[in-house]
């Protein structure tokens, strides 16, 4: 077995011995990225960096980095194997494999710049609960003479969130509300169904 790869090596002409080492070698070097970017980087790690970093957006999609070298030249040395065994001249090998590895990274740019977009903070924005149907958890004092709860559905998850009205009566416990307002940022203004 090992003399059949030696002697088929050796019989190679050095053009495709270069594009067999580079896509063998950035091919384990694809490899060993992906399974690290899959390991558990955070493993012992302590703290609490969500603060830090809640606001940033990052620097986007960058198109010159180590992954999209080594994407490059894996695909890159695959299609210059594939062109130069089925035939075709070295510059139209070359000129084959710079063109797929070169769509890869293009790929890779689309895919990320796209992925980006699906983000979300995760933060609740009271606004959204404007004209939102929900339930009072506590009463809520009327014409604005304190705080009370609801539940309402913000965003896609039922919230339990403080509360005050203008209506002329107290709203009870259990009572159907809408939401017409937020009130300093953090405060549901609300009637009564």
């Amino acid at each position: 077995m090992l003399l059949n790869v030696s002697s088929w090596w050796q019989s190679m002409e050095l053009f495709h011995k270069i594009f067999w080492i580079i896509a063998i070698l950035f091919s384990l070097l694809f490899l060993l990225q992906t399974v690290f970017s899959f390991a558990d980087t955070d493993a012992g790690a302590d703290g609490d960096a969500d603060h830090a970093i809640d606001h940033d957006g990052g620097i986007g999609y960058q198109f010159f980095t180590v992954k999209n070298l080594i994407a490059f030249f894996t695909i890159f040395g695959w299609i210059g194997i594939a062109s130069y065994n089925v035939g075709m001249s070295k510059i139209f090998t070359i000129g084959i494999a710079f063109a797929g590895g070169s769509l890869m990274i293009l790929i890779m740019a689309f895919l990320f710049r796209n992925v980006g977009r699906l983000k979300h903070s995760g933060t609740l924005e009271l606004n959204n609960a404007i004209d939102k149907i929900g339930n009072t958890y506590l009463i809520i004092p009327a014409k604005r003479n304190g705080l009370g709860k609801v539940h309402v559905k913000v965003q896609g998850a039922l919230k339990e969130l403080p509360a005050m009205t203008d209506d002329e009566n107290d709203i009870a416990t259990g009572r159907i509300i809408k939401v017409i307002d937020v009130v300093d940022d953090r405060i549901l203004l609300v009637s009564k169904v």
